[in-house]
């Protein structure tokens, strides 16, 4: 039993990404897993466990929409997935959402996506991964819009590049190293290290609830620092 293809997220996911995503898990007999991955989650609790199955299942579902073959996809010594050779991608989970979206890294060279209940911030994160450029950027975007919750979209965003990072960087990035412009009106935005590094650009979708981000770094400028 597969994900269905489409993907909320892959509506937010430039072609030639596939996406696919799920807000049902699946039991664990129907998306088996391969050696390694039964090896990382061994002893895990039901509800993790039906989690990585399910989102694993989103990940192998859209490498066969790349034209690839289903395989293994074991988690690195980062707990990063381990895309076969030729492929970036990402996967995401959170309560009532599993999703996953690759490409072929002839056409990105990084992919990072994040998924968030649209609800606030717990009390005193914000202050702590975010700049006062960022925080009253969200207050001015919360008056404008304020069906989302900026705060949590702000963590959003930045969670993606992280994700998107560790595969280039091959070390964690704290999410307050992260800068994020939203693009006023629209959904869009770029985010950028408060290092040397690339920019990346994002899109960020509010759908049923819950927060979506999907950030990419174009292969022909990996060193793009802006």
């Amino acid at each position: 039993m597969n994900p269905p293809a489409g993907a909320v997220i892959g509506s937010i996911s430039q072609r030639p990404l596939a996406a696919v995503d799920t807000r049902a898990d699946l039991p664990g007999s129907a998306a088996p897993l391969h050696h390694a991955e039964r090896a990382y989650i061994a002893g895990a609790m039901e509800a993790r466990y039906r989690e990585f199955v399910t989102a694993r299942a989103c990940a192998r579902r859209a490498l066969t929409l790349l034209g690839l073959p289903e395989q293994a996809i074991p988690p690195g010594a980062g707990g990063e997935p381990s895309w076969p050779p030729g492929v970036v991608g990402s996967i995401t989970h959170c309560g009532g959402y599993r999703g996953a979206v690759v490409g072929r890294s002839a056409d990105v060279a990084a992919i990072g996506i994040d998924a968030e209940p649209n609800e606030p911030l717990p009390a005193g994160v914000l202050a702590a991964i975010s700049t006062r450029h960022e925080r009253t950027q969200a207050g001015e975007s919360r008056a404008a819009r304020p069906a989302v919750c900026w705060d949590r979209l702000l963590w959003c965003a930045k969670e993606a590049v992280c994700k998107a990072w560790y595969p280039l960087a091959r070390r964690p990035l704290e999410a307050g190293l992260v800068q994020v412009l939203v693009a006023a009106g629209g959904q869009t935005f770029s985010a950028r290290l408060r290092e040397p590094g690339p920019v990346f650009d994002g899109r960020w979708l509010l759908h049923d609830g819950l927060l979506l981000t999907v950030v990419t770094l174009p292969p022909a400028l990996p060193g793009r620092s802006g």
